[in-house]
């Protein structure tokens, strides 16, 4: 307490007339750093201390000494308040006082109560300049044009921070930013002291202008660093627009060409020149910047006052030559590199990451079932979700979905959205093209998807060329000569489609190409097949050979064939997948399929002569029926099972996607009829949840009944939901390795309950709980005909084991049950055993690796006392030990229906195997009791040498 009294003391005044005392002693020192008279005299006058006299007659005076003189005289002839209260106007501008801040805290002013309570208006002409830059920034920075420049959107609801990550001078990782305002840390990432730069650089759409944006709106908005004064935005490309004889001091660039103060703009430029480091400059778009302008021949600006061509003030700026101390942040495409000299650090973004894609769809997607069904939509197809890291891309995508979803919202036929890959890169063309565009303050592009697309016609051919020949040699990357020769011009290289690389060549560094995406080089490869007057009809079908096995091409056809289906079958397949590394190729075809389709007739006529493009579609659709016809008809087959089984390779996927890329009921009705088997396995095809829209696309046409094998993809809970149409059809339904959840099995439910025709349900091996083993019950009790179930290696538990339990209880159908590797414990094992007691189908059980011990195993085999219908019992890898053996020995001498008998790697010890071996004697119809992984010594097996059905090692 004593100590706070003492500080109080020092603080607050306590002799008389101390303030006007302050002012007498420190006279001089005000006299010579007060320059802003102005502000002093307004805010006298605001609060009655000064009169219109007084006012007159300090603006009589001839310099600003004499008026900061006289502003003392008559403050303090006003007495004690009005000198305090001249104090607190010096201590709250401190924009206007900068000099002043140490001396107010050297004497520990502290003004009254009375004075605090007073109005201190700022009009300090720096000030009032730094409020008209958060003013403009803030409207500028409200909204962002975005779609095609077709509307706007809040900022605040549009921006979600990318990846970004600090880079040493060869691009090596140093490192993730967390923040925006880290960009402006002086203690990380730095790679030069003596640098003034932070050089930002990403792929085109990866949201390098949108960070400067959001940053600025920051500013703005007082949420970035309080030493910030001075906000300068300038974008390169329009330094590209001055003259070459332009010349421009960096007061006119800054004031007259960004933003004016309206008072006393030489005050604000000085105070700007004196104290650079609260000034932070951002140029976006190095890489747009275009000029014939020499700048080797040019002098440096090292004069703030001096004129110079606005290029020469750009890289003066940048190196510290003008405003040194002052922040840049710099911003180009990947490939553009800066002198070193230069740099302070390099920030590389990358695009989104898992979590920021989850939160940009919450952005987007509000309601979280909508937001859920995009995600698993993108999920579903790992080409869209690979474009999703790039922001731009990623929004593109998600207004397809917006606007897809709403225009077949409703529909009575197929999947949720049939959204095809080809609208997706249609509408990233459209939109990468309206970017270079011209904006207007009043009205937005509105220009249709089929405008935007012919007056790029040009550039679509060009780049599409480039594709092309890259296409044809499976070549990615691409010469400068190589893009020349294509006649791609230096605008079509600011669509963003191409980006630079390195090419690392022994004469030193050159520039080269590549497509942002292989994806996309495949997309304007079908482009140019299609768009370009000069392709024939054996070039336009020219990828589909790459499908066919050596030897598989059609001699003396006109065309290539079209997706071969001998290599469905194992006798056609010569050697290894024939597609394997050959996506590229597949893609193509793809996008051709989408280009050509029906609905794409009035989007393509501006592009291509309607005869050409009838020709192209009429060749490809009889190319398709032709091979469509001839390959389904012959695909070999295999009896098993009382089915026709067709054993699908990976290529019947791709098959099965450009059908659907069609949008073709009629060549979804011929693929369906084409057929013939009614078992269609398709394992370890590497299908995606987004294929099992194109497998629905066709199967719903089929009308027999159909046995589906999917095991061992990438289906999950969506790719479930996108079989809807074909589960009406479908006797047998094989789903395990698909990372199908409770949701999924849900779908199952709903669905199989209705046609009651399930005979085989396999879900092995995914991540299914409890909830969803009430489900499959539900589809066990309601579907008579259900033989087969496979639920091994999910995660039920006791609660759902008594649930199955008891659904296998009540089934008269029911033949084999597979629940290895779920934990029912000792309490499922217990239903199961009530399920057991006098069954008529069950045959084959497994309960293997379910932590089941003592209790639950004697259950199960008191239970088979009274059981004549289990064959096979599978109890491997549990917890039984010899009480548990004891029991099943007992059951042996009753039951002589079981034949195999595995409890391998339990706790069986040579007393418990020799029980087991002593009941054989009553029992001829067992064939095997399994006991490898026991506690069975080699030496103990040998007494069991002699029963050939003990089989210990």
């Amino acid at each position: 307490m004593e100590e706070l009294a003492h500080s109080e003391m020092e603080i607050i005044p306590s002799e008389p007339h101390l303030h006007i005392k302050l002012l007498k002693i420190h006279r001089e020192l005000l006299v010579t750093h007060i320059r802003n008279t102005q502000c002093l005299v307004d805010n006298l006058l605001k609060n009655d201390y000064f009169s219109a006299e007084d006012a007159e007659i300090v603006c009589a005076c001839p310099t600003q000494p004499d008026k900061v003189r006289k502003i003392l005289d008559l403050v303090q002839s006003k007495g004690e308040e009005v000198s305090e209260f001249f104090l607190h106007v010096l201590q709250q501008l401190e924009d206007a006082y900068v000099d002043l801040g140490p001396w107010l805290l050297e004497i520990g002013f502290s003004p009254s109560q009375l004075i605090r309570s007073k109005a201190v208006v700022n009009t300090d002409p720096v000030s009032r300049y730094t409020q008209k830059l958060r003013h403009q920034l803030g409207q500028d920075t409200k909204f962002v044009v975005c779609y095609s420049q077709k509307e706007e959107q809040l900022l605040e609801e549009t921006y979600m921070d990318t990846v970004m990550e600090l880079v040493g001078f060869a691009n090596e990782g140093l490192g993730r930013l967390g923040s925006l305002a880290s960009l402006l840390d002086h203690s990380t990432g730095v790679l030069n002291e003596q640098g003034e730069t932070v050089f930002i650089f990403g792929d085109a759409g990866v949201g390098k202008s949108m960070l400067l944006q959001r940053l600025q709106s920051l500013w703005a908005t007082g949420q970035l660093d309080a030493g910030v004064k001075f906000f300068f935005h300038f974008r390169c490309r329009t330094f590209s627009c001055f003259r070459e004889d332009a010349a421009l001091c960096l007061q006119d660039l800054l004031f007259k060409h960004y933003c004016y103060p309206e008072q006393e703009p030489a005050e604000v430029f000085a105070f700007l020149l004196r104290f650079p480091h609260t000034a932070l400059f951002t140029f976006d778009g190095l890489d747009e910047l275009h000029s014939d302008f020499d700048l080797s021949g040019a002098p440096d600006s090292c004069s703030p006052l001096e004129p110079a061509h606005p290029l020469v003030l750009l890289a003066s700026l940048l190196s510290g030559k003008l405003l040194k101390g002052a922040r840049k942040l710099l911003t180009a495409r990947t490939g553009l590199e800066i002198p070193r000299q230069l740099l302070r650090k390099k920030v590389l973004l990358r695009g989104f990451s898992p979590g920021h894609l989850q939160a940009y769809a919450g952005r987007m997607f509000p309601d979280p079932a909508l937001r859920r069904r995009v995600l698993d939509q993108l999920e579903a197809n790992p080409n869209l979700c690979g474009l999703c890291t790039v922001p731009l891309f990623c929004w593109i995508i998600f207004r397809c979905f917006q606007h897809f979803r709403t225009a077949f919202d409703g529909a009575p036929e197929l999947p949720a959205c049939s959204v095809t890959l080809t609208d997706i890169f249609l509408l990233v063309t459209e939109v990468h093209l309206d970017r270079t565009q011209p904006t207007s303050l009043v009205q937005r592009n509105a220009r249709s998807q089929a405008e935007t697309l012919r007056a790029g016609r040009d550039a679509l051919r060009s780049l599409g060329r480039v594709a092309h020949g890259g296409m044809e040699k499976s070549l990615f990357v691409f010469s400068q000569e190589e893009v020349q020769a294509s006649e791609v011009q230096e605008g079509d290289l600011q669509l963003g489609f191409l980006r630079t690389v390195p090419e690392l060549a022994p004469g030193g560094d050159r520039q080269s190409y590549e497509f942002f995406h292989v994806t996309l080089q495949a997309f304007f490869t079908a482009l140019f097949l299609v768009v370009d007057d000069r392709v024939g009809l054996p070039e336009l079908l020219r990828f589909f050979q790459e499908w066919a096995p050596p030897g598989e091409a059609a001699a003396g056809s006109c065309y290539p064939r079209f997706l071969p289906f001998r290599c469905l079958g194992g006798s056609g397949l010569a050697g290894e997948d024939p597609f394997k590394n050959k996506d590229h190729f597949q893609f193509t075809n793809l996008f051709l399929c989408g280009l050509l389709s029906k609905a794409r007739q009035k989007l393509l006529q501006h592009l291509v002569p309607k005869a050409a493009l009838r020709r192209k579609r009429k060749a490809l659709w009889a190319h398709l029926f032709a091979s469509l016809r001839t390959h389904l008809k012959n695909l070999p087959r295999v009896q098993s099972g009382g089915f026709s089984q067709v054993q699908a390779m990976p290529t019947f996927i791709w098959m099965l996607r450009c059908i659907y890329e069609t949008q073709s009921k009629e060549v979804g009705q011929l693929a369906a009829r084409g057929i013939c088997a009614n078992y269609l396995k398709l394992t370890y095809c590497n299908a995606y949840s987004a294929d099992c829209s194109a497998l629905s696309f066709v199967l719903h046409h089929f009308r027999k009944r159909l046995a589906l094998d999917l095991d061992n993809n990438n289906l999950s809970d969506y790719g479930v939901r996108e079989l809807q149409p074909c589960f009406s059809c479908l006797t047998v339904i094989r789903l395990s390795v698909n990372q199908i959840t409770d949701n999924g099995v849900k779908v199952l439910h709903e669905e199989l309950t209705k046609y009651k025709i399930l005979t085989y349900l396999g879900l092995y091996n995914n991540q299914i709980t409890d909830v969803g083993a009430q489900y499959v019950a539900k589809i066990l009790d309601a579907c008579k005909g259900l033989a087969y179930l496979k639920l091994g290696k999910n995660k039920i538990t006791s609660e759902g084991g008594k649930c199955l339990a008891l659904a296998v209880k009540n089934s008269k159908s029911i033949f084999e049950v597979g629940m290895w590797g779920n934990k029912i414990g000792d309490e499922g094992a217990k239903a199961f055993a009530e399920a057991l007691r006098n069954h008529p189908s069950l045959t084959n059980l497994s309960l293997a690796f379910n932590g089941i011990s003592t209790e639950g195993g004697k259950s199960l085999a008191r239970a088979l006392h009274w059981n004549a219908s289990l064959r096979i019992f599978w109890l491997t890898q549990n917890e039984l030990n010899d009480e548990v053996a004891e029991s099943m020995a007992e059951m042996l001498k009753v039951n002589q229906t079981l034949k195999h008998l595995w409890l391998i790697q339990n706790q069986i010890t040579a007393k418990g195997a020799a029980q087991l071996a002593d009941a054989l004697r009553n029992n001829t119809g067992i064939t095997e009791i399994c006991l490898n992984g026991n506690l069975i010594k080699p030496d103990e097996a040998k007494a069991f040498e002699d029963e050939k059905r003990i089989i210990c090692f």
